[in-house]
């Protein structure tokens, strides 16, 4: 296996999955379970052999891979990885088959084309963060778009058009946004560099000249494609009804990975072509993180339907992730990539386990239950574990992540306050209030509903596949992160040498 085409084969091994699924027989829905599951676990492994090659003494980016794709304007599929995308695509192709194998009952039907849509959706995804073409970059961004339109919409709850519609409407509008930003810099690119362009590198040189005044536009443009995506409150509300509509599946993909993308876009994008701008707005953007992560916990606090809680959650968990770019600091910004992956594996894990119980009582009413730790105590356990670790206790991943955020924040020359920081703490205090009372009203006290005793059991082998991985890097990350914050410790220096002259002229 070539290492230049690792990227490529990697990309094109869902590609060519989703494309056999299509000439499956319907009528065979095992058989394509069985096969999408396979495909998706070539994937990752594919994604493990990247990771063995990958050195984390080189802080560029690794396993390029070039095709010119339209030669008159200069647009290329070009690929390539550095330490944070690398933990991102690791993230993308390890939930996607755990999130497979969590839907092997519950979609019971259309099989085939949901199984095609999920390949398709895992394509579009690790396309994104592979991307070193704007353009390239830009196609694989509206494209998840598609599968994820369709999952929430065909196999989701009562409301699933209107909570589909709203989810791709949200979203389109901001990518038109970035589109027309995408434009704007390849075109000021031809006069600085003598030809249109759109590939990332050569931008990366671009951007940081183009004048403020102009320069803050295009941040903006790029910015509000990625804070909806995140979501960055005030631009939340599709979250909530794009979660509680979602299937399972729908649900652990949208928080798992789809989420991290506004993220990803953020860091991969608006610091280094935009630093100016980026330090100039970053003590705004911050308020408005801060003020997500304490609406966040507090609406998560008074909702009675499980599913909702944790999507409000993310809102408040994504805030510290977007706090933790803009503080700029070495610990806030590795502590916000890892957070990125904390969550994932936290709230997709609260995502699946809400799911199992759900498939058995077709409620997801926190007052329907009660005394569960008497009949399921398994799946009591494994719910502590995964709440825990979504408050942040120390010795699982979550507190790895808020802490170097709220160091780094703390830290900070570009906030220059303290104030970011102690607001913030308190989201993590609010997290415990949600996360712990919820946790007591459904698992402790007496059974109050006489039917839970005949409609619940507790977990199967499949569920415990399923979830038991997670659980492993849940405690791994909690422990000696080392192994994860390693791969990102270049990457993220060199993201921060981009913006560093920018920050210290305004110091001065």
């Amino acid at each position: 296996m070539e290492q230049n085409h690792l990227l490529t084969y990697l990309l094109l091994t869902p590609v060519a999955g989703s494309l056999i699924v299509l000439l499956l027989k319907e009528e065979k829905p095992k058989a394509i379970r069985w096969f999408t599951f396979a495909v998706s676990l070539l994937t990752f492994v594919i994604s493990l052999v990247i990771y063995s090659k990958f050195d984390k003494s080189v802080s560029g980016f690794q396993f390029q891979d070039k095709i010119v794709w339209v030669k008159s304007l200069n647009i290329s599929y070009f690929v390539g990885i550095d330490g944070v995308s690398l933990l991102l695509i690791l993230l993308t192709t390890f939930l996607t088959p755990l999130t497979l194998l969590s839907s092997w009952k519950a979609i019971d039907r259309k099989v085939k084309m949901f199984s095609f849509m999920m390949l398709f959706l895992e394509t579009g995804m690790v396309g994104v963060f592979m991307s070193l073409d704007m353009f390239l970059f830009y196609v694989f961004w509206e494209a998840m778009l598609i599968p994820m339109y369709f999952i929430i919409g065909i196999w989701g709850g009562e409301q699933r058009i209107y909570a589909s519609v709203k989810f791709f409407i949200y979203t389109m509008f901001g990518s038109l946004l970035m589109l027309v930003a995408i434009i704007w810099l390849a075109v000021y690119a031809s006069n600085s560099l003598g030809s249109f362009t759109t590939n990332l590198l050569d931008l990366y040189k671009v951007g940081p000249n183009v004048p403020q005044q102009i320069q803050k536009w295009m941040f903006f443009a790029f910015l509000l494609s990625f804070a909806i995506k995140v979501p960055i409150f005030p631009l939340h509300t599709w979250l909530p009804d794009a979660h509680v509509q979602a299937p399972t599946a729908g649900s652990v993909i949208l928080a798992g990975v789809l989420l991290k993308m506004g993220t990803y876009g953020i860091l991969r994008f608006c610091l280094p072509l935009f630093p100016q701008s980026s330090v100039n707005f970053a003590p705004f953007i911050s308020i408005l993180a801060v003020v997500g992560i304490i609406y966040g916990a507090l609406v998560a606090m008074v909702q009675p339907d499980m599913k909702k809680l944790v999507a409000y959650s993310s809102v408040s968990h994504l805030g510290f992730v977007v706090l933790g770019i803009f503080a700029m600091t070495e610990e806030a910004v590795q502590g916000a990539v890892i957070q990125m992956i904390n969550h994932g594996l936290s709230t997709g894990a609260l995502f699946l386990l809400v799911g199992i119980i759900y498939e058995r009582t077709h409620s997801r009413e926190i007052s329907y239950y009660g005394g569960i730790a008497k009949i399921i105590p398994i799946y009591s356990a494994v719910l502590m574990i995964v709440s825990l670790s979504s408050i942040g206790l120390p010795g699982l991943n979550g507190f790895v992540g808020e802490f170097l955020i709220l160091l780094g924040s703390f830290k900070s020359t570009v906030l220059n306050s303290w104030w970011f920081t102690i607001f913030a703490t308190s989201g993590v205090i609010f997290a415990a209030v949600y996360l712990l009372w919820m946790y007591q009203r459904v698992v402790f006290g007496e059974v109050k509903n006489s039917e839970l005793n005949n409609k619940l059991y507790d977990m199967t082998a499949r569920e415990l596949i399923v979830l038991i991985p997670i659980l492993i890097f849940i405690v791994w990350i909690g422990i000696y992160p080392s192994t994860f914050l390693e791969v990102t410790k270049l990457s993220s220096e060199s993201i921060l040498k981009s913006v560093g002259s920018f920050t210290f002229n305004l110091l001065k």
